[in-house]
């Protein structure tokens, strides 16, 4: 059996509970932001959960990158003091940054820690790699506009520096990130996590007469104009050519993203490169990407992975998502009777769940006969999310099927 050697697959975690879906289904590092100075400020998380969630990986095996890729301005350095014992508290295993200031720091501060340098910092040739390792990277995050011709033109000629490209998650509109329309309109700056994601609304196209300033709407039908909607990025149909090009890390996007989201990609990552290394010549991405197609997603592009985009890379009709699925929920507890199961969106008595099984393409599927609402064990017809809301489902609902690998933070899916 031919065995390849695989890139690291990196996890987003905005939450604890994301750290430790990320940790179950497989993920090999994690990146998370340092609270109040990355790109996703707002994300559900404080000191003391990423302190949490890096202990909890690195108890797996598992590496933490903390995100501290803001563009720091002057009087921000005076907070930096505290900003240097967080991060000595937290003893991440490398630094995500894309402010040449804030690289300068980290060398004077932290002279041992990896650097990494942010898709914020908008490499896009072998030229800029090399300026940043001599500036003392020891990874560079490439820029989404990167095609695959041009990273394995980078990585021949920087064989030397770790390189770490996007494969899957929201792309944004404007250049890797580096957005003003979010602040400009709504006060809500993009490179603090606070964006308002403007490129999702539903615009109105005025033409205005250059001489009399006489204002005219243009006709569109009742579908709307949402003309900056991109797709969502997804390369796991060229998921073969993006490993035999000898990247060292495959991120996925999404810190502000659910643990269901979190772990559903990972798990279908994690398979497909696991079936890539036992047996390259024959991969198939197919079973993967019907996983892919459960989230709730506006489509998928591979985007620049060829070159120019194409008119597919959009969704001109809406923002909605295209799946016919949804989380159903996550498992709490298991006992040799049943398992706990909290609730993320209601569930009624005939209610097919399918658990995602860590490690395996196929999950395991149960109809719910009852709802056991395990705060008083009555049986109910339905039962909303929320409030901790838990239904018990018994084993033996199982059958044949069960598997030990259903512990608690396995999530769960169902149709809407």
């Amino acid at each position: 059996m031919s065995t390849k050697k695989l890139p690291e697959l990196l996890a987003p975690a905005g939450t604890l509970d994301a750290f430790k879906t990320a940790i179950l289904y497989g993920a090999d590092a994690i990146y998370a932001g340092l609270p109040g100075f990355s790109m996703r400020a707002r994300a559900k998380i404080d000191v003391e959960g990423v302190k949490t969630g890096i202990e909890l990986a690195h108890a797996a095996g598992k590496k933490v990158y903390l995100a501290f890729n803001l563009f720091a301005h002057d009087f921000e350095y005076a907070n930096m003091p505290r900003v240097a014992d967080v991060i000595k508290y937290l003893g991440p295993d490398a630094l995500i940054v894309s402010d040449p200031g804030i690289v300068m720091w980290v060398r004077e501060n932290f002279p041992d820690m990896p650097i990494h340098i942010s898709t914020q910092a908008n490499i896009c040739s072998a030229k800029t790699v090399k300026f940043w390792q001599n500036a003392g990277a020891k990874l560079c995050v490439l820029a989404r506009e990167v095609t695959h011709a041009e990273f394995k033109s980078i990585r021949a000629a920087c064989p030397d520096v770790g390189l770490e490209i996007f494969v899957h998650g929201a792309m944004c509109m404007s250049y890797s990130g580096r957005c003003l329309l979010s602040n400009f309109i709504t006060g809500r700056p993009a490179n603090r996590g606070a964006c308002a994601q403007l490129c999702r609304w539903k615009y109105d196209v005025i033409l205005r007469e250059r001489d009399s300033g006489v204002e005219m709407p243009i006709e569109e039908d009742a579908r709307g104009a949402y003309i900056m909607n991109s797709k969502d990025l997804c390369l796991m149909p060229r998921l073969a050519d993006v490993i035999s090009a000898a990247p060292d890390s495959l991120k996925i996007e999404g810190r502000n993203r659910s643990e269901y989201y979190v772990g559903s990609v990972v798990n279908a990552y994690r398979c497909a490169m696991d079936a890539y290394a036992a047996n390259p010549e024959n991969f198939d991405p197919a079973p993967f990407m019907d996983a892919l197609n459960r989230l709730e997603t506006r489509g998928y592009t591979t985007a620049f992975f060829d070159g120019p985009l194409g008119p597919d890379a959009h969704n001109y009709d809406t923002t909605r998502s295209t799946s016919d699925w949804h989380a159903a929920g996550v498992v709490v507890d298991v006992t040799d009777e049943h398992i706990a199961f909290e609730l993320r969106n209601e569930t009624r008595v005939g209610d097919e769940i399918t658990f995602i099984v860590p490690g395996q393409i196929d999950g395991v599927s149960v109809e719910l006969k009852e709802l056991i609402n395990a705060k008083n064990g009555e049986s109910v017809q339905k039962l909303a999310a929320g409030m901790g809301n838990t239904i018990l489902i018994p084993r033996a609902w199982f059958g044949d099927a069960w598997t030990d690998k259903i512990v608690p933070y396995v999530l769960a899916y169902k149709h809407k």
